[in-house]
């Protein structure tokens, strides 16, 4: 048990981790500032255009079909989550920066990659996963900036018109050109996964470094107690319990088949990584960027754990089935 709980912490994790403490020790100053900001742009750039390139039409109408089941999928991403992020606020638990990403986080889109894996490994509906996963993904660049618009005033931040502007065009054109040139290229972005799988990667770690270092000089490691971090994980783990929870409930009051209630368990219940820290650093002061996605870089490891436990033991219980 030991062995498969520490195998989900894979090397991505780790260098995530290595990440932070890089930006720790030495963050960018001055100069490399902007160098190290523009090269993050580019490869945010190039990340949503394959992601675009990958999107297949074909599997979006085969499962745009289960309309019940993505209309669930779509409330608890953009529903139950923000109401529980709000929840975390009103109570006053974390310090209000803190707070922030927290509220911050519940607004994100469900995952793609992790949510089909998890899935297909549970022996889920994974055509239904594809296009649950990618509608998320897809209405998220513009929801997600307008629910911060619309729940974040309290916390004094604002979405801009230049905000807006800059996720038109980092976010929205890249994926629309790339989702348009699939014809073309989706074959040889099919072939090249680990193409894909490096840009993924390569991007946040460059975007969190760039961050980090930007809260660093800011103070962030000042202003955080190891009593804050405990407290942060403490609410992720609360709120990703509740939702693992009321995602499979709802999924057994509606009468959906097996299948179907493993794509909401998984795909209800994420938040996506790739597509928080981009926007985070498109819509939040780069000072404060630091701060916000600290709650989601929790989550997003205590997601993987969490899931990674339960599509094992759904996919044990199918066995006997099969």
């Amino acid at each position: 048990m030991l062995r498969k709980f520490l195998s989900v912490f894979e090397p991505f994790i780790l260098t995530l981790v290595g990440t932070v403490v890089l930006a720790s020790l030495l963050p960018p100053r001055g100069a490399m500032v902007a160098v190290f900001e523009g090269i993050a742009d580019a490869g945010i750039v190039l990340l949503f255009f394959l992601h675009g390139a990958k999107l297949s039409r074909e599997a979006i109408v085969a499962g745009a079909r289960n309309w019940r089941l993505h209309l669930a999928v779509f409330l608890s991403t953009y529903a139950l989550f923000p109401l529980l992020g709000l929840g975390a606020q009103a109570s006053g638990i974390l310090p209000p920066a803190l707070a922030a990403g927290m509220l911050f986080l519940t607004l994100l889109p469900s995952t793609v990659q992790s949510s089909i894996a998890f899935t297909a490994m549970a022996r889920g509906n994974v055509a239904a996963a594809v296009c649950s996963a990618s509608f998320s993904n897809l209405i998220g660049i513009f929801l997600t900036p307008a629910l911060v618009a619309l729940l974040m005033r309290s916390n004094g931040m604002t979405v801009s018109f230049a905000s807006i502007q800059t996720i038109l065009l980092q976010l929205l054109l890249p994926f629309a050109l790339g989702h348009l040139l699939r014809p073309a290229i989706g074959g040889w972005v099919a072939r090249h996964k680990q193409l894909v799988t490096i840009v993924d990667r390569g991007s946040i770690l460059l975007v969190v470094y760039t961050a980090f270092g930007a809260a660093v000089v800011a103070g962030i490691w000042q202003q955080l107690s190891a009593a804050d971090l405990a407290l942060v994980l403490l609410v992720c783990l609360v709120i990703l319990a509740i939702v693992l929870g009321a995602t499979w409930g709802v999924a057994r009051a509606m009468g959906l088949p097996r299948e179907d209630a493993i794509v909401l368990l998984f795909c209800g219940s994420k938040k996506s990584l790739v597509s928080g820290v981009p926007m985070a650093g498109v819509l939040f002061p780069a000072a404060q960027v630091g701060m916000v996605i600290l709650p989601m870089m929790l989550f997003h490891q205590l997601q993987l754990i969490a899931c990674a436990l339960i599509a094992r033991r759904l996919a044990q219980s199918a066995a006997p089935a099969d």
